[in-house]
């Protein structure tokens, strides 16, 4: 028992001698300095452009003319397009329908028929009116003598019935009231007024006649331009009355895009209200479809001079020629793995929204920044020799997706922050991050 206590001791002097030992002859750790933490960032360089500014805005397509059917006659229709049916498009001078002519067609003889009587009416004036005048030159030769003035008048004598012969007087004598008098009688003498009368009654008869003829040409309805036939109301065999609508159509020559647009971005297209359809500022129009994107030539047309009470903003309109025909493809959607081809491209529908791009006033340089790297204040976030600067930007025209800035105070090839950190500080340090390759790694075979 006594041993085992002395080999315990022992071992445990041992022991507290070792590490006696080991604490004296130990080695100093080496000290490093403190790692300054700098933060990460991702960043990318801003676009630098020259030329004209792209105004972007976005609204509704709408057809340029469009007009209600409608019979300007009464009638029976005998005849309806068979193509006058919704959707269907229509050429310019296409008959639409017809109304029955009968009746347009009497009334048309009987026009006609008044025109040849009056006429006749108006031959016979004119024969009298010669006949009295001769009459009337015969009376006055028979009464050259002033003391047989009345002597060779007889009551046979056509002018002794106008102008009895104790109402015909000569001389200084005469007052105004009775030479008023007998010119008036000498008017009737030559059956002048008569004659008049004819010729108005012949003017009234062929008013009639050009009346009947336009009413005979209302009852074929043409097309006045080529479109689509928007809605129809309209049946073989149905009476129709002047006025009543029978459909619509839309014209396909110009359709129109409705871009509202604030007075900063309006203010970037020059000589926007001395457009007035002249064709001097261009603009494109895009809408989708089928997952592709499609483009329209288009020119700004006019502006409207009064703001939308809603929104406060100018409305832009931008004529689009011949949207039948089908846009160019503009872009192909990832998921699509055919080509877009103009044969299959489709026409501007009306009503649909859409995309604008105009062509705004030309600069020397302005650069492109994605809306994500743009901050508060309209401030943004530049990597200079790895330092973080502050910069305060004018901002020519904004989107959803990017701004359009003035090249002011960004330097030579300016880096732009766009995420990585939610705070800055002027001068802070900063690291830049490598960008990530989206291209994935094929599995081996």
């Amino acid at each position: 028992m006594q041993r085992q206590r002395v080999i315990g001791g022992l071992i445990l002097l041992a022991a507290i001698l070792i590490a006696a030992l080991m604490i004296l002859f130990r080695s100093e750790p080496e000290e490093k300095p403190a790692e300054e933490l700098i933060p990460l960032v991702q960043a990318a360089p801003i676009e630098i452009r020259s030329g004209n500014l792209i105004v972007a805005g976005s609204g509704t397509v709408r057809a340029r003319e469009e007009l209600t059917l409608a019979a300007e006659v009464a009638g029976k229709l005998v005849y309806v397009n068979p193509n006058l049916r919704e959707g269907q498009r229509i050429a310019r001078g296409t008959i639409l329908f017809r109304i029955d002519t009968a009746d347009y067609r009497n009334a048309v003889q009987t026009a006609q028929a008044d025109v040849v009587s009056q006429d006749v009416a108006v031959q016979q004036a004119r024969e009298e009116v010669s006949l009295a005048k001769a009459e009337l030159a015969r009376f006055k030769r028979r009464g050259a003598a002033a003391d047989k003035i009345y002597a060779s008048v007889d009551e046979n004598d056509y002018a002794a019935r106008i102008l009895p012969p104790d109402q015909l007087q000569t001389g200084t004598e005469q007052n105004a009231s009775t030479a008023n008098n007998k010119r008036q009688a000498n008017d009737l003498a030559t059956r002048e007024p008569q004659l008049k009368s004819a010729r108005a009654s012949l003017r009234r008869a062929e008013a009639r006649l050009a009346d009947a003829q336009t009413a005979l040409q209302r009852t074929v309805v043409r097309a006045p331009f080529s479109g689509v036939v928007r809605t129809e109301q309209i049946a073989l065999g149905s009476f129709v009355q002047p006025g009543q609508s029978l459909g619509s159509m839309v014209g396909t020559a110009d359709f129109e895009a409705v871009i509202p647009l604030s007075e900063k971005d309006a203010a970037l297209i020059p000589g926007l209200w001395r457009a007035s359809g002249s064709g001097s500022i261009q603009a494109s129009i895009y809408s989708d479809y089928g997952g592709v994107r499609y483009r329209w030539q288009a020119y700004v047309d006019r502006a409207n001079s009064v703001l939308n009470p809603q929104t406060r903003t100018i409305d832009v309109f931008l004529r689009v020629p011949d949207p039948m025909r089908g846009g160019s493809p503009a872009a192909i959607s990832e998921n699509d793995g055919k080509s877009a081809t103009a044969s299959g491209a489709p026409p501007l529908f009306v009503g649909s929204f859409v995309e604008a791009e105009i062509n705004g006033r030309a600069l020397d340089e302005y650069a492109i920044l994605p809306l994500s790297a743009l901050r508060a204040g309209n401030k943004i976030w530049l990597v200079r020799d790895g330092k973080l600067r502050i910069i305060a930007v004018d901002i020519y025209q904004r989107t959803d997706t990017m701004a359009l800035i003035s090249t002011a105070n960004l330097g030579k090839s300016p880096l732009v922050v766009l995420g990585g950190i939610s705070g800055a500080t002027e001068g802070q340090s900063v690291r830049i991050s490598k960008p990530q390759s989206n291209a994935k790694a094929k599995p081996g075979k």
